[in-house]
């Protein structure tokens, strides 16, 4: 209901609201119908009387740019608290003389708008971006990447408005190219750990803005929905020399980009898998360890990128895995290998759609719209084997972690929310010498 609300004040439309107490998906047949009848005669209003504009609260927000407050590190700290502005956790103050030097790390004006984005219809300017950052607790030279980070969620293929869904999903920031080196990102042991400042803070910065910007924030504010959470994803960078080293294409090859281009991916994550510990000499002595804890621990969830023909999985495969598997094998070599041999039986996929959606799964009407082939009605016993990833091609494969360790991880997405989104990170005029400054 306070969702509802903040949507309606922020696209300035009338919403005829009648709600259902409780989840429908647990109550009885009994409890289920007389919510019903209790419900009707408020869809019945709603839907015939005259509509009105949203009664709302009209909070007036600081122009941007103006000095909000002014007082010690614990009362500035306090009054973000208090106005929902952060995390939760301390923020660095973002005084003009912080944002200023953000904004030398870019070509773009201040009052440059990206995109007017979702849900609460606040302008993605390039003061926003600088100020989070500082506020993220970023470095002035993460501006490029920062903006790319935007772009890239602006994009409306990425469907920055499921970012608040029931599911809790995080978004996931890969960054390739030369920037990796040049910004310090981690990309062996520890990857994907909170530790190193520019993993660390960028993956906050994405948080901070989807909260403070886009408006997701938990209770006491509104907007998100997320039933069940987890922490922000740190960025995730590649070890590029090693995959080069064996004869792969980086992950930014992989997103249809030349070789060298600095590049920063998003994409949802859902959860994360166990540790993907695999032994052997062989490709497939590792692969078949992929389908048995990755494939498996992805099962769950596959109707969804059936359902909606999107899927955007990842995984992140450990350097001395990635060496074995590549003496025989090539990443579409791999990512083939993990489409034919995971899968599940297709009542098992009916069941997990209907217990999460409520919904079944009907493959028949998938393979006539194109969505699925047509070998997952090749018959019709219930238990018949059917394949849990989408497609070969969009398994994502990127190479890092402990080069001396045999462990790597999968990265679940949600299907057709936060769908995978590459941007060119855009260096302004003199990187180099401005750089050298900051060393």
């Amino acid at each position: 209901m306070k969702q509802a609300a903040l949507v309606a004040k922020a696209q300035g439309i009338a919403f005829a609201l009648a709600e259902y107490r409780g989840a429908p998906m647990v109550d009885t047949d009994a409890a289920l119908q007389s919510k019903v009848d209790d419900l009707l005669p408020a869809v019945i209003q709603g839907l015939t009387a005259r509509a009105g504009m949203a009664s709302v609260a009209d909070d007036v927000e600081p122009v941007p740019g103006s000095v909000v407050y002014a007082g010690s590190l614990d009362a500035v700290t306090q009054h973000f608290h208090e106005r929902l502005w952060t995390d939760g956790l301390p923020v660095i103050p973002p005084t003009r003389e912080r944002v200023a030097a953000f904004l030398t790390f870019t070509d773009r004006s201040p009052d440059d708008i990206l995109a007017v984005l979702p849900q609460e219809s606040r302008e993605a300017s390039i003061l926003s971006i600088a100020v989070n950052g500082v506020m993220a607790g970023c470095r002035p030279e993460y501006m490029p990447v920062l903006v790319a980070i935007v772009e890239a969620i602006a994009d409306p293929h990425f469907h920055l408005e499921d970012a608040g869904s029931t599911p809790a999903w995080e978004p996931l920031v890969i960054v390739s190219g030369p920037i990796i080196k040049q910004l310090d990102l981690n990309h062996g042991a520890g990857v994907m750990k909170v530790g190193r400042q520019a993993n660390s803070s960028i993956g906050r910065f994405l948080r901070l803005y989807l909260r403070n910007i886009c408006g997701y924030r938990i209770p006491p504010g509104d907007g998100d929905k997320g039933s069940i959470g987890y922490s922000f994803n740190v960025a995730l960078a590649e070890d590029e020399d090693f995959a080069a080293r064996i004869g792969w294409p980086t992950f930014g090859l992989d997103q249809g980009f030349p070789a060298g281009t600095n590049l920063v991916t998003v994409q949802s994550v859902l959860c994360i898998t166990p540790p993907v510990y695999s032994a052997g000499t062989r490709a497939e002595d590792h692969a078949r360890q992929f389908v048995a804890v990755i494939g498996n621990a992805f099962a769950y969830w596959a109707y969804r990128g059936l359902r909606h023909n999107v899927s955007h999985p990842l995984i992140v495969v450990g350097p001395a895995i990635a060496e074995v598997i590549a003496r025989e094998w090539s990443k579409d070599d791999l990512r083939r290998y993990l489409w034919e041999h995971s899968t599940m039986p297709a009542s098992r996929m009916q069941g997990f759609a209907v217990q999460t959606a409520g919904l079944g799964i009907d493959f028949h009407d998938l393979v006539q719209r194109g969505h699925i082939a047509a070998d997952y009605i090749a018959s019709d016993d219930p238990d018949r084997p059917v394949r849990t990833f989408l497609n070969a091609r969009d398994i994502g494969l990127v190479v890092a972690g402990d080069p001396g360790r045999n462990q790597s991880r999968g990265y679940l997405p949600n299907a057709n929310q936060g769908v995978r989104t590459s941007r060119r990170v855009e260096l302004p005029r003199d990187w180099a010498s401005k750089l050298a400054a900051c060393a």
